[in-house]
C-alpha cells in the first residue's frame, strides 16, 4: 500500500504541481473578510438560508434511509477505497458530507452576491469544507486499514512526521524527502561548465554529445522565481540533453538568489544582464545571433528584450520559444480571485519593506489554492498512512524556490494592473519603449490544457500580440510544469496544431489537429530549420576570452 500511494502522489505532482505566479496573492486578512461576509450574508437572506437547510434536511433523510444518490465526481482520488462505497456506514459519512458540501455551495450561487463576492464564497466554503473532508480524518478506511497491518507503527511514524513538519515546514506537510536529492549530483547532471557571470546571471554551456553541431546556439531563459534546472533534471526528462542529442549548441541561465541587498533589481536589470549573456554566446560560437527560449516569467523577459531589440533595429535574436508564458495579463481564473488593488499594493509595499518577495512564501500561497491536490493528499499520506514523503525530483525542484528582488517584483504587479504589454509603447526597459507588434522574429508558443497559473486561452492571446511575425502555437495536453517537461515516449502525451490564428481561442481549438506523443518532437524541427547550417562541434567549452570556469550547474544554483 505504500509503493502504490507513493505512485499516486507521484502521478499527482506531475500533473498538480503548480509554478509559481509573483502577482497572485492571498492575504489572511482578504479569507477572514471573505468568511465574515458569507456569515453576514445568512443573516441577510434568512428565508434564503432557512431554504437551503430544510433542503439538506431531506437529503440528510435520503442518505440515512439509503436512498441517496450523491457520489464523488469522478476522479476523486480521494475516496477511491472501495469501503467508501461498499460499507453502509462510511457510505452515509461520505454522502452526508457530500450534501453538506454542495448545499453549501449551492447556498452562496443562488444569493444575491456579487459575481465577486460569490465567486470568493466559493472559494472560502471549498477551503473549509475540503479540510473537514471525511477522507483526512482517523477513520480513513485506507488509514484504519494501515494501522492495523502495522500494529500501530503508522500512527507513531505519522505523528514523528507531523512534528518534523511543524518544526522545520511552518506546519504544511512535507511534499517531497528533500534528503533524497542533491543539485549536481542527481539532478542537473548533464556535463557543461560555467562560463559567464554577472552579479545578476551564471551563463552554462553544455558540452555537445554529437560530433556535429548547427550553428546557430539555444539560449533557455528560465522563470526568476524557480531555478534553472527544471531543463536539466533527470536524464529521461532532461530538455538538455534532448537538445545535445539533435545537435542544438546549447545555453542555459542560472540566474542568482537576490538578497535585499539587491531590493532595486528590476526588469531592466534582468535584461541588461540577459543582453550581456546574449553576447558572449555569439562570441563563443562565432555565430551572428541566437535562438532562445523563455519559460514563464523568463518569457515576459524575453518578450520584452524583443521588443527592446526591435526599437534599437538590432537583431540578435533569430527565433523564440515561449513556454507557459503569460503577456496578455488578463487573467480571470481562481489565482486572481484576490488580486484586487488593496491586494496588490499590500503585496508591493510587503516586499519593498522587506526587500524580497519569498517564494517560499508564495508556495503556502499556491498550496491553499488546490489543497486537495497539494496539502491535503500529503496529510493522508505522511501523517494518517505514516508514509515518508514521495521521493520526486519535480517535487523536489517546486519546492526549491528562490526570491524575487521587490523592485522585479513591483514591476510586475504594477504589469498585471495595467497590461501594458497590451498597448504600443506602454512599457519602457533599457530606456526604449516596448511594441511588440514591431517584433519580426519566429515565435513557437506552448501552453498547456490544464494549467492553472497561466492558462492556455491567456497564453494564445498573448502570443497574438506578435502580430508581426510568424507565430506558431502549440498546445500540450498537460499542466504547468508538464507542458515543459514532455519527453518523448510518454503514451499519454498529446498536443494540438492549428496553421489559422483566430482571434478567439476556442475558435482556435476548434480547428486544430491533434497528434500523439510529446511536442518536443514537433518542436524540434522547427527549431532545427532555425538553428542554420552543421559545422563539427567545438572540442572545449567556452574560448580564450570566456573560458570554462566551474562545472554545471554552477555556483548561483547552489545559493539559499
Amino acid at each position: 500500500m505504500s509503493d502504490k500511494n507513493n505512485e499516486d502522489l507521484k502521478r499527482q505532482a506531475s500533473e498538480n504541481t503548480l509554478g509559481l505566479n509573483p502577482v497572485i496573492g492571498i492575504r489572511g486578512k482578504d479569507l477572514l473578510t471573505s468568511a465574515r461576509m458569507v456569515l453576514a450574508q445568512a443573516l441577510k437572506q434568512p428565508f434564503h438560508s432557512a431554504k437551503h437547510v430544510a433542503h439538506f434536511g431531506l437529503e440528510l433523510k435520503n442518505v440515512m434511509l439509503g436512498q441517496s444518490a450523491l457520489k464523488p465526481e469522478d476522479g476523486d482520488r480521494r475516496f477511491a477505497d472501495p469501503a467508501w462505497s461498499q460499507n453502509p456506514l462510511y457510505r452515509r459519512y461520505l454522502q452526508t458530507y457530500l450534501a453538506w458540501r454542495k448545499e453549501l455551495h449551492d447556498w452562496i450561487e443562488h444569493s444575491s452576491l456579487s459575481e465577486q463576492d460569490a465567486s470568493r464564497g466559493h472559494f472560502v466554503i471549498n477551503l473549509m469544507t475540503e479540510a473537514m473532508a471525511p477522507s483526512n480524518s482517523m477513520a480513513n478506511p485506507a488509514a484504519v486499514k494501515r494501522f492495523f497491518e502495522t500494529g500501530g507503527k503508522s500512527l507513531l511514524d505519522g505523528l514523528s512526521h507531523l512534528a518534523k513538519d511543524l518544526v522545520n515546514n511552518g506546519g504544511m506537510p512535507s511534499q517531497v524527502n528533500m534528503d533524497a536529492f542533491e543539485v549536481g549530483k542527481n539532478l542537473a547532471t548533464t556535463e557543461g561548465a560555467v562560463v559567464f557571470r554577472n552579479d545578476v546571471l551564471e551563463l552554462i554551456q553544455y558540452k555537445p554529445i554529437t560530433e556535429s553541431v548547427h550553428e546557430r546556439p539555444l539560449l533557455v531563459v528560465p522563470p526568476q522565481i524557480n531555478k534553472f534546472y527544471v531543463f536539466d533534471l533527470s536524464p529521461d526528462k532532461s530538455l538538455a540533453r534532448f537538445l545535445l542529442r539533435n545537435h542544438i549548441q546549447t545555453f542555459i541561465v542560472s540566474w542568482r538568489n537576490p538578497t535585499p541587498a539587491n531590493r532595486e533589481w528590476g526588469l531592466t536589470t534582468y535584461i541588461e544582464a540577459l543582453k550581456e549573456a546574449i553576447d558572449v554566446v555569439c562570441a563563443i560560437t562565432g555565430s551572428k545571433d541566437v535562438n532562445t527560449l523563455g519559460a514563464c516569467s523568463g518569457g515576459i523577459t524575453v518578450a520584452a528584450l524583443l521588443g527592446h531589440y526591435a526599437a534599437l533595429g538590432t537583431q540578435k535574436i533569430n527565433a523564440v520559444s515561449q513556454v507557459v508564458s503569460v503577456l496578455d495579463f488578463s487573467l480571470d481564473t481562481q489565482v486572481a480571485l484576490f488580486a484586487d488593488e488593496k491586494t496588490l499594493e499590500a503585496a508591493k509595499r510587503r516586499s519593498y519593506q522587506a526587500g524580497v518577495l519569498e517564494g517560499k512564501d508564495m508556495a503556502k500561497v499556491f498550496a491553499w489554492m488546490r489543497p486537495n491536490d497539494l496539502i491535503w493528499n500529503y496529510w493522508v499520506n505522511n501523517y494518517l498512512l505514516g508514509n515518508e514523503p514521495p521521493v520526486f525530483d519535480i517535487l523536489y525542484w517546486n519546492n526549491d524556490t528562490t526570491r524575487l528582488p521587490a523592485a522585479f517584483h513591483g514591476e510586475l504587479v504594477e504589469m498585471f494592473k495595467h497590461n501594458p504589454l497590451l498597448r504600443p509603447k506602454a512599457l519602457e526597459v533599457c530606456g526604449t519603449p516596448i511594441d511588440l507588434s514591431q517584433v519580426k522574429t519566429d515565435i513557437y508558443c506552448v501552453a498547456g490544457t490544464t494549467d492553472h497559473i497561466t492558462p492556455w486561452e491567456t497564453c494564445y492571446k498573448s502570443s497574438l500580440l506578435f502580430s508581426g511575425c510568424n507565430v506558431e502555437f502549440i498546445l500540450s495536453n498537460s499542466g504547468h510544469i508538464q507542458s515543459i517537461l514532455n519527453p518523448p515516449g510518454n503514451p499519454k502525451a498529446r498536443f494540438s496544431t492549428n496553421s489559422e490564428r483566430p482571434a478567439s481561442p476556442r475558435e482556435w481549438l476548434e480547428g486544430a489537429t491533434k497528434h500523439a506523443d510529446s511536442w518536443w518532437l514537433h518542436w524540434q524541427n522547427w527549431l532545427t530549420e532555425r538553428s542554420g547550417e552543421i559545422k563539427n562541434a567545438p572540442r572545449a567549452l567556452g574560448n580564450k576570452k570566456f573560458p570554462a570556469g566551474e562545472a554545471a550547474p554552477g555556483t548561483y544554483v547552489h545559493e539559499r
